[in-house]
Formats: structure tokens, sequence, C-alpha cells
């Protein structure tokens, strides 16, 4: 039962340690950071991915979870007391390995922007893949980061995701335990 498995060794200090590095990565996009060091979530969930979900998700944040990570259901509605919607439109936070359709997420409102939801993306890693030039905001130079396991058409889906700014969708990524960050204020092409 994957509600055996602990969440993080020290609830504050780890949420807090997390939550930097969370702010840093959106504060500074392209960047990575460490989180979840340690920490033993059920699979596939990457120790980052869990960090971030126990950090980020509670009782009022809805999750969804793409069907290979239906085996951390329990954990995540245990740790995070988050509820699981079968709904991708209802989520403030998605889950997935394979990123879905942008546009299936909540990208808030005019009136309230900040009710886009936040797609968590569990990716193979940082030191190899396609090569992304990142430039918006916190960067005064643009930044290249690599990214393995995005597939085909994800910069023409940022692309149409980035134009709805200030709505839209933010991005996580997550593998292992070091993270990055794509706040949809973000302009991505080929790096």
């Amino acid at each position: 039962m994957s509600i055996a498995l602990p969440g993080f060794a020290d609830p504050v200090l780890d949420a807090q340690r997390c939550f930097r590095a969370v702010l840093e990565a959106m504060s500074r996009p392209g960047t990575l950071h460490r989180a979840g060091t340690g920490l033993r979530a059920p699979p596939p969930l990457a120790p980052a991915t869990a960090a971030v979900l126990l950090t980020l998700a509670d009782g009022d944040t809805p999750v969804w979870l793409a069907p290979p990570f239906a085996d951390a259901r329990e954990w995540i509605s245990f740790h995070c007391g988050a509820v699981i919607t079968p709904g991708i439109a209802d989520a403030t936070f998605a889950v997935a390995a394979e990123p879905p359709d942008l546009a299936t997420l909540n990208t808030g409102s005019d009136e309230i922007p900040e009710d886009g939801a936040t797609l968590i993306l569990q990716v193979r890693g940082f030191d190899r893949g396609e090569k992304l030039r990142v430039a918006g905001p916190g960067l005064a130079v643009p930044a290249t980061v690599a990214v393995d396991g995005l597939p085909a058409g994800f910069i023409a889906a940022w692309d149409a995701n980035h134009a709805l700014y200030p709505r839209g969708v933010d991005l996580i990524l997550c593998a292992g335990e070091r993270l990055a960050a794509f706040p949809r204020s973000l302009r991505i092409t080929e790096g």
C-alpha cells in the first residue's frame, strides 16, 4: 500500500526548501534546482515531483493524474489531502509524463488569470535532450536548457499557451531530484 511510504522527513523544513526551489525555478526559468532529496514516493513519482505535490497541493487544490500515476493516488491523497479529480480541466495541478494538450487544462480567465493550472511534467532528464532557448521575465539574457523527454511539437504547443498570457498554464519539469520551471510568460524557441 503506497500510503505506508512516508512523506517529508521534516514536513516544515522540507516543504520550505522545496517551495524555495520552485520559487527560484519560476523566477529564473531554465535554471535547475534540487527538490525531494531522499524522498521515497510510490513509482512512478520522481522525488522532485512528489516534493512539489507535498509542497503545493492541499485540500483546496484538485490534482489530475495521468493514467501511469494512478498507483500514487492514495499516497497523494493521504499526504497532501488533495482531491484527485477525473477531469483535467478541473485540476489546479496536473501530473503527467507525456504532456497533455495544454488547451485541455484550465488557463484561468481574463479577470482571474492566476487560476490557470500548473502542469507537473516528469521528463527523463536535463543533461541531454532537446535544447531549448528560453527568454522572458526573470532573465536578463536568454538561457538554454536541455530537456530529455519533450515530445515533438512541444514548442508550437507552448507558443499557443504563451499567446494567452496573462492567462495560460505554468509548467514545472521534474526529473529525479531536480526541477526546472517554465512560467506562462516565457518564450521558448529551439536552442
